[in-house]
């Protein structure tokens, strides 16, 4: 298993980010439920460990953040799901 992936928070940004191209940070603030500063918090790690790549912007003046995940953080998210399922499959100890 990933322990970077065993967060609820971050395991929620990754499986977002699995469905789309870019997503924005209100967009995933949105998805998870979390707070701005817990999100942002969880977001770092996953950008520090290059499971996701950020991308900083102005629009109209306003600052405006995006994310997607990259080659690595998609073949650590399957890598993940499928260490789970193997648990799953294992036939249970009397």
């Amino acid at each position: 298993m990933d322990e970077l992936l065993l967060s609820k928070i971050r395991l929620a940004i990754v499986a977002e980010l699995l469905a789309s191209q870019w997503a924005s940070f209100s967009e995933l603030q949105k998805s998870v439920g979390t707070t701005n500063g817990n999100l942002s918090a969880h977001l770092g790690k996953l950008v520090e460990n290059a499971y996701v790549e950020e991308e900083k912007s102005f629009v109209d003046r306003r600052p405006h953040s995006r994310y997607r995940l990259t080659p690595l953080g998609r073949e650590r998210m399957i890598a993940h799901v499928r260490s789970l399922q193997s648990l799953l499959e294992k036939e249970p100890q009397p």
